[in-house]
């Protein structure tokens, strides 16, 4: 059998930052937890514990709503500089395996090793050798899974969670990924996937079954790639180093929304993406944007400059909330809604709680 070009890995912490409250505090282990804005106002979960997830509750939901369905959860602000810290020990293990690694959030990152298949590894011995390093070196627990392309080793290893291992073999992606339904593929949201049900196109096997022509008439330009993922075809390296121009998260709702607690409750959940990205690049950023999509899809992009550069999950809410109020107006849809920080200053270190709050925290406001 001829090698493949690349074996990737992909690693996934569980339930990443309610992991780090259980294991800072112990008492906090087997318990339901939930980590996220307070929910008396529009808080929302950024994590939860998998005894929590048995209640029904996940992230980006309502903290108000998360409450409700596990009203004996234990609930958290989140500690930023924290799980930063927990973050860089996770990445420097994987930094020792190789230094190919592209890290995606705090929590997650594609790792190329390639080099220890060629050497004879088995890739079930990478993969398990990984898990026990951070396991023991950081008492964290991660998922992983292990393919020949980026996307499917991504979809292995949230198949395999919680605390599993996963290699889809090479020559075996296609059949790995047939009978999946259509929503494990990246690029395919809540829209698409309900676009594709109407058409009866209900697994990843079914969509790699049609031509370029017909995803082309459907998706446009970005037809020909879902059905190359959809058939376990992606090329894509791994990237060690990228600059960034800007950082942004998106969410295309399933239902348009006009409802503002509801479109704001998604603005404070994508502002924390951003944030905890911002955090992993060691940046700062100067410009706030927001951008929406109306229901005639129409697409407005709102931004303004803050007086210094900020990783600040508070100011980049605020501001972000500001730039969101002023096109909030009655009877109004929403499609889409997207916020990214630009303008970069680098920083040396880098916390999203400034010092002020951290010492706050301390005392135990």
């Amino acid at each position: 059998m001829v090698m493949p070009a690349m074996f990737v890995m992909h690693a996934d912490l569980d339930a990443f930052c309610a992991s780090v409250e259980q294991l800072d505090n112990p008492a906090l282990r087997g318990k339901p937890v939930l980590v996220g804005g307070s929910p008396q106002g529009r808080g929302v979960v950024a994590s939860c514990s998998y005894e929590a997830r048995k209640f029904g509750v996940r992230s980006a939901m309502s903290m108000a709503q998360a409450v409700r369905l596990c009203p004996g959860g234990v609930t958290l602000h989140p500690r930023f500089h924290r799980y930063q810290e927990k973050s860089k020990e996770v990445m420097a293990i994987f930094h020792e395996v190789t230094p190919q690694v592209e890290p995606i959030s705090l929590d997650e990152a594609f790792v190329d090793i390639t080099h220890l298949v060629v050497k004879g590894i088995p890739t079930t011995a990478v993969g398990g050798n990984l898990k026990e390093r951070v396991l023991v070196e950081t008492g964290l627990v991660i998922s992983v899974g292990i393919a020949t392309s980026k996307s499917v080793a991504k979809i292995a290893s949230d198949l395999s969670k919680p605390d599993g291992l996963l290699v889809v073999e090479p020559g075996h992606e296609r059949t790995f990924l047939a009978p999946l339904p259509v929503k494990h593929l990246w690029g395919i949201g809540p829209k698409t996937e309900d676009r594709l049900r109407h058409e009866g196109i209900l697994t990843l096997g079914d969509l790699a079954g049609q031509s370029v022509q017909w995803a082309e008439e459907r998706f446009g330009k970005r037809g020909e790639r879902l059905l190359a993922l959809s058939r376990g075809e992606d090329a894509r390296p791994v990237v060690t180093e990228h600059e960034a121009k800007s950082l942004s998260a998106e969410v295309t709702f399933e239902k348009d929304l006009s409802d503002p607690m509801a479109i704001t409750l998604q603005l404070s959940m994508l502002c924390l993406k951003v944030a905890m990205r911002l955090s992993r690049e060691g940046l700062k950023g100067r410009t706030v944007t927001v951008k929406l999509r109306l229901e005639d899809f129409t697409t407005l992009t709102r931004s303004t400059s803050l007086p210094v550069p900020t990783s600040h999950i508070f100011a980049i809410q605020r501001t972000a909330q500001q730039l969101l109020g002023k096109e909030l107006h009655p009877g109004r849809r929403f499609r889409l809604l997207g916020v990214g920080v630009s303008n970069f200053a680098e920083v040396e270190q880098l916390s999203l709680m400034e010092p002020g709050y951290r010492a706050r925290r301390r005392q135990g406001d």
